[in-house]
């Protein structure tokens, strides 16, 4: 078994485990740093590696446009081709279609640039317009050259705003993409052991609405993943509703497989959510907000998982000459959540 669970809470459904994949073991739970091109904006491999990182995620649509696949062919996968010799998660792309087709086509005055059907999904390139298609088989025909230790299937993310006539359809196309990306995986296996050693995750949606959360899961267990993750969350809902959501949704999933929840997110949601009984994070958030100055500091996480910080707004004026550091009372624990910190050198203050 790929996933084996080492503890669980007595107070909630918080879990640890390990997930084993081709380039090694991860704890969980555990945040995955975004490499959506191959790349984590700021920081190379060695950085990753030493801020404790065991994993990180790459994205195939973007990897798909540039640098491509036969570039990532010719340079044996995305590890090499980035130099990280740890786990890859691979979204599938779906929600980039549909989220940048949706900003291309608000800047071109209406003209649609996203054509969803059951084949799949037709669309234009953000970066020179060219028409391309994205199907369940071509979607896990790219995760394997990228060489991705953790595939998803493809998957529509609809709206927050959707009607549940909507979110119905749209479940169900999502069903049947991800059994045939199975059945892709399992005939591309044949002939690539090392495809053979992948994990294939399966995307449950559904809203808000926890009825056809039910039906989403069911559908997808029925078919048989290695893990499952929660989809269309995290997109323009409010708070209160994900964590009702979860709540709803996670009794629904296996207790043996991992649970992922898709884009999130700030550190108390990540709490709320684990307390929930969720492994598998990822968000933008920590380099997106790296960039623009944004710092979390003085983080506290309590035994019973609530999580206060600081908001520091590095680039005001009023730090320009500002010689403290950025936290007075960090001595570099261990977190509930992270586990200790890895070996290298000590936080950076602000100068």
């Amino acid at each position: 078994m790929s996933f084996q669970i080492i503890k669980k809470s007595k107070t909630n459904r918080a879990r640890r485990g390990v997930l084993k994949t081709a380039h090694g073991e991860i704890q969980t739970p555990f945040f995955m740093p975004i490499a959506t091109k191959g790349s984590i904006k700021a920081l190379d491999s060695a950085d990753i590696k030493n801020l404790g990182a065991e994993i990180i995620l790459s994205n195939t649509y973007h990897l798909y446009l540039r640098p491509g696949i036969k570039v990532l062919q010719k340079f044996g996968g995305l590890h090499k081709f980035m130099n990280w010799p740890g786990p890859i998660l691979t979204d599938s792309g779906g929600f980039q279609v549909f989220s940048l087709g949706a900003r291309m086509e608000e800047k071109n005055g209406g003209d649609s640039w996203v054509r969803l059907s059951e084949h799949g999904v037709e669309f234009r390139s953000h970066i020179d317009g060219k028409k391309l298609n994205l199907t369940p088989e071509n979607a896990i025909q790219i995760q394997a050259a990228i060489g991705s230790d953790i595939i998803m299937v493809l998957d529509e993310c609809p709206s927050a705003l959707a009607t549940p006539e909507y979110l119905k359809d749209s479940l169900e196309l999502t069903t049947r993409w991800a059994k045939r990306c199975k059945e892709e995986k399992e005939k591309l296996s044949r002939k690539n052991k090392k495809l053979s050693k992948s994990l294939l995750f399966a995307i449950v949606q559904g809203g808000t609405n926890s009825k056809l959360r039910a039906i989403s899961a069911k559908q997808l267990i029925d078919i048989g993943f290695d893990g499952y993750a929660l989809g269309g969350l995290a997109v323009g809902e409010p708070i209160k509703d994900m964590l009702k959501t979860l709540d709803a949704a996670v009794p629904h999933l296996p207790q043996d497989k991992p649970r992922y929840l898709m884009g999130v997110g700030y550190p108390e949601q990540i709490a709320e959510a684990v307390k929930r009984g969720i492994d598998m994070f990822d968000c933008v958030l920590p380099t997106r907000n790296a960039r623009h100055g944004v710092i979390f500091a003085n983080l506290k996480v309590s035994k019973t998982l609530k999580v206060s910080y600081n908001t520091i707004r590095i680039k005001q004026t009023k730090y320009a000459k500002d010689t403290k550091p950025l936290d007075l009372t960090c001595q570099c624990p261990a977190s509930p959540l992270l586990g200790p910190r890895a070996s290298g050198p000590p936080p950076r203050h602000n100068t």
